[in-house]
């Protein structure tokens, strides 16, 4: 019996893809690391959810909890659920939990070249990852390599089926991770830094190809980045992570005009802008993310905040509405961090 049957993706009753309140810890020498710790969100149909931050906030770890490509142990998880339609993913058996890899639920890896098999042909691979889901013989699964390779704008691809990963350049590495995500239609692609080892010209180009892949099959994108300028025309939502919590959450236009939290508002003070009037110096936040194992108390950004006062060690504060519409932040002083950004959008 397929493990997917229990799984109704036509309901229109829940988000696609749904994360509740999720922890993902790890126990070492240096003390508990609280990778992800307390996150939630949900992305539908056809959407691009954007999830950014620094590196260590958690954004990798969360989506390979995702997939359940993160071992327990040493991974712990003290709390939280991750739902299909709906459906537990983190309580179905693993046999199951295998069938929905790659068929429902894809993944572009941050390193094609290194997520690809070196001693595979990049059309074995793909083709690989149509029998695994499909009832197919080789010769069909190698046709739809051949198509996927087509598809994803990869030049002469009856040549380039036959090819080793290393015969590949780099933006045609990420181009083949793609067809082999697209592989099976999954019903919701995460793209884990997708782009951060291009240069500027292929990066614009395969961020084209996503969207046009996602309109033509009405996927979900979780598209998880360091680079807010990537997501400022492809996502329509963005979750700002830091220190393992979700600190703010809303819509592009909310997070990049009207951002409420002090480290949305330093990311953006640091981030090169082509629709100010004229480009003041570009003020880049002070120190260093914290240990995940030693975070400060009360809101973990304190000691690099501008807007820092008691208040902000006293307690953690909790992503509550700032502006309606669904805009989140955690941040006792989202107030002045609304009207500093008015005061510089006014010197743009």
């Amino acid at each position: 019996m397929d493990g997917t049957a229990d799984i109704d993706l036509d309901s229109p009753a829940a988000p696609l893809l749904e994360v509740r309140d999720l922890r993902v810890h790890f126990k070492t020498d240096f003390g508990v690391v609280k990778a992800v710790d307390g996150v939630s969100w949900s992305v539908n149909d056809g959407e691009t959810l954007a999830i950014v931050g620094e590196s260590g906030s958690g954004k990798s770890v969360s989506a390979m909890t995702i997939l359940g490509l993160i071992q327990s142990p040493p991974a712990t998880f003290p709390s939280g659920d991750i739902l299909l339609r709906g459906k537990s993913l983190l309580k179905m058996p693993e046999k199951q939990q295998r069938r929905l890899r790659g068929k429902e639920i894809a993944m572009i890896f941050q390193d094609p070249l290194t997520a690809l098999n070196p001693v595979f042909k990049v059309g074995d691979q793909i083709a690989e990852m149509v029998r695994t889901h499909q009832k197919v013989g080789k010769l069909v699964a190698k046709r739809r390599a051949l198509d996927l390779l087509g598809e994803v704008g990869i030049p002469n691809p009856a040549v380039r089926i036959n090819q080793y990963p290393h015969e590949f350049s780099g933006g045609m590495r990420q181009r083949a991770m793609i067809a082999m995500a697209l592989a099976n239609d999954p019903q919701v692609l995460l793209a884990d830094e997708p782009t951060t080892a291009l240069d500027v010209t292929v990066q614009a180009q395969i961020m084209a190809l996503l969207s046009k892949l996602q309109e033509s099959r009405n996927t979900a994108i979780v598209l998880i980045t360091h680079d807010l300028g990537l997501v400022a025309s492809h996502a329509d939502r963005i979750n700002v992570m830091y220190a393992g919590k979700i600190v703010e959450a809303g819509s592009t236009n909310e997070i990049f005009y009207r951002p409420r939290h002090a480290y949305t508002f330093g990311l953006l003070s640091s981030l090169a802008r082509m629709d100010h009037r004229r480009q003041e110096r570009l003020t880049p936040i002070k120190g260093v993310p914290p240990s995940l194992a030693r975070v400060p108390k009360g809101c973990p950004f304190h000691p690099r905040c501008r807007f820092a006062t008691d208040e902000c060690i006293a307690a953690v504060p909790p992503l509550e509405s700032v502006a309606g519409n669904g805009h989140l932040a955690a941040c006792v002083h989202s107030d002045q961090v609304g009207m500093a950004n008015e005061e510089r959008l006014a010197h743009g």
